[in-house]
C-alpha cells in the first residue's frame, strides 16, 4: 500500500498487522521476513541493509543550482538473499513521492536515515527485482564524527557529492555500505553552460531547451562511498596512457593553471603504478579538480579522484593507488580502513623510492624515530593499532595511514623484494572488484610466503598497541 498524506485513524490490531506484512495486499502467504536495517558495521551499524544484494543503480537526476533542488529518480536492481517481505534503503533527507517493485506500487514508510519498502508480494530468496524510488528535495550536508565534511557540499558554481563514509545516502537511496558493490549508470541533467562529471565514462552529452543532458556509465561494481557528482564549469581535457587507457580530468577554470602541471603526470603515474601493482582494474581514469574552500580533502572517488585545488604529486599518487586498494580491492568494514590507507601511503613511499626521493626505509625508520612529521603529530601515530581505530571518529588519523605503512613495509623487509610484490599484485588481482578484510589480507600473504613467520607483524604492528620494537 503505498504512502498517503493522508492522516487515517486504523485499529492497532490491523496497523500491527500491515506494518508487519502479516497481510499481503495480494492476499498471498506471507513466507518472508523483512530485511536487516543494518549489516552491522562496528563504527556505522545502521549503514546498508540485510536480505539483497544490488547489481545495479539507475540513477536520472537533474539538478537546480539556483533553487538547490535536486529532482530524482532511481532505478535499483537487486537480488534477494533471503525470502523478504519487506526490505531497507539508506537515504537521508529528500522527499519522497514513490516506490515501486517490478512496476508494482509498494508500501513503504521513513524513519531516520531508513525507507523501508513491503512490495506487494514477497520476494523469494534468489529472486531479481527492481526498486524504484522517486525522490526530490535539497541533499543535506553531512558533518562527520571527524568533523569532516560530506554528502552534497555546495560549491561556487554548482554542487559536488562525495560519501565517505557515509553521505552517498544523501542524494540517492540505497545500501550504503563498502562491502555491497554495483554497477552505476547516472544521467543527470543541468542548466546549460555547466558540466556535470561523475564515475566511468561518459556516453552521451545532449542539449536542449537550455539544459544539458549528461550520461555516465560505470560497468565495473562501485561502493556507493566512491560514487561521485560533480556539477559546475570545468576546463575538460582528454587523454590516453601509452596502453590507449582514457584519461578524462575536470579542473575549476581557478585551478587550470596551477593543476596543468601535475595532471599532466597521469599516464606516467598509472604506468608506473600498473608495473608495481598489476592491472588497471577499470576502464577510464582522470581527475576532478574543484576549488580548495569547495571540498576540504581529496578522495580517491572511483575512476576519477576529487581534489581540493590544484594536487601535488604525492596526493595525486596516494588517490590513483587507491583505484587498487579500496576501490577494486575495497573493505568489508569500517574496521578494514587501514587496507585502503595504509596500501596508499605505503604507494607514495614507492614512488619518492623510485623518483629519486628518500627510500621506503628510511621514511619507515624517519617515522619510527619521530623526525619525519611534525613533532606534535609524531605521538599520533602510535596511538592505537592500525587494524583496530577506537571509533568512528579516528578511522582516517594518522595510524591507519602511516602505520598501516608501516605494516607493508615489515612485510616486505620479512620476504624480499619479489615476495613483497608478488603479495601486493596478487592481492590485488584475488580480490578484484570485490570486498575484503584484514583477516583475508593476513591469511593471503601467509599462503603466499608459508615459510615466513609474521606473528610477530601482526601481533606488535597491526595490532599492538603502543610502539613496538624496532630494531
Amino acid at each position: 500500500m503505498p504512502r498517503s498524506s493522508v492522516t487515517v485513524t486504523v485499529p492497532f490490531a490491523l496497523a500491527l498487522s500491515l506494518v508487519l506484512g502479516v497481510t499481503a495486499c495480494g492476499g498471498d502467504d506471507v513466507h518472508g521476513k523483512p530485511g536487516a536495517s543494518g549489516v552491522g558495521d562496528p563504527y556505522f551499524p545502521k549503514m546498508g541493509n540485510g536480505g539483497y544484494d544490488v547489481t545495479h543503480y539507475g540513477l536520472t537526476l537533474s539538478y537546480e543550482p539556483r533553487g538547490k533542488r535536486l529532482k530524482g529518480t532511481a532505478e535499483i536492481t537487486a537480488r534477494a538473499s533471503q525470502d523478504l517481505s519487506a526490505f531497507h534503503l539508506d537515504l537521508l533527507g529528500m522527499k519522497v513521492s514513490d516506490v515501486t517493485v517490478e512496476g508494482r506500487e509498494a508500501g513503504w514508510s521513513r524513519a531516520g536515515q531508513e525507507l523501508t519498502v513491503r512490495p506487494h508480494e514477497d520476494l523469494d530468496k534468489g529472486e531479481t527485482f527492481r526498486v524504484t524510488v522517486r525522490y526530490s528535495g535539497s541533499p543535506e550536508t553531512i558533518t562527520d564524527p571527524d568533523t569532516s565534511e560530506e554528502g552534497w557540499l555546495r560549491t561556487a558554481d554548482g554542487a559536488l557529492g562525495l560519501g565517505e563514509p557515509t553521505g552517498s545516502m544523501t542524494w540517492f537511496p540505497g545500501n550504503h555500505h563498502p562491502s555491497d558493490k554495483a554497477a552505476y549508470d547516472v544521467r543527470i541533467t543541468v542548466p546549460e553552460g555547466l558540466q556535470a562529471v561523475s564515475n566511468g565514462e561518459l556516453t552521451s552529452e545532449t542539449t536542449a531547451k537550455g539544459r544539458t543532458t549528461y550520461a555516465w556509465h560505470t560497468a565495473e561494481p562501485m561502493a556507493s562511498y566512491v560514487a561521485t557528482l560533480a556539477i559546475g564549469r570545468y576546463d575538460i581535457t582528454r587523454s590516453t596512457t601509452k596502453n590507449g587507457l582514457p584519461v578524462y580530468v575536470a579542473v575549476d577554470p581557478t585551478q587550470a593553471e596551477a593543476s596543468k602541471k601535475v595532471l599532466g603526470g597521469i599516464p606516467g603515474i598509472m604506468d608506473w603504478a600498473e608495473y608495481n601493482f598489476g592491472p588497471y582494474p577499470f576502464s577510464s581514469t582522470g581527475a576532478i579538480v574543484e576549488r580548495g574552500e569547495d571540498a576540504g580533502y581529496a578522495l580517491e572517488t572511483q575512476t576519477r579522484p576529487v581534489f581540493p585545488g590544484a594536487p601535488d604529486t604525492a596526493t595525486l599518487v596516494h588517490e590513483l593507488a587507491h583505484q587498487w586498494f579500496g576501490d577494486s580491492v575495497t573493505p568489508k568494514s569500517w574496521r578494514d580502513m587501514w587496507l585502503n590507507e595504509g596500501f596508499a601511503t605505503y604507494a607514495e613511499w614507492l614512488w619518492q623510492e623510485d623518483h629519486d626521493g628518500d627510500t621506503a626505509d628510511e621514511i619507515f625508520n624517519s617515522l619510527y624515530q619521530g623526525d619525519y612529521r611534525e613533532p606534535a603529530d609524531n605521538s599520533e601515530i602510535w596511538a592505537y593499532p592500525p587494524a583496530d581505530p577506537p571509533g568512528a571518529a579516528q578511522i582516517s588519523d594518522p595510524p591507519v595511514y602511516y602505520r598501516g605503512a608501516m605494516v607493508l613495509h615489515k612485510i616486505r623487509e620479512l620476504v624480499g623484494d619479489d615476495t613483497f610484490y608478488d603479495i601486493v599484485q596478487g592481492w590485488a588481482a584475488t580480490h578484484r572488484h570485490a570486498s575484503a578484510d584484514t583477516a583475508d589480507f593476513t591469511a593471503y600473504v601467509e599462503k603466499t610466503a608459508p615459510d615466513k613467520d609474521f606473528s610477530g607483524i601482526w601481533k606488535d604492528w597491526l595490532y599492538g598497541k603502543g610502539k613496538p620494537d624496532h630494531p
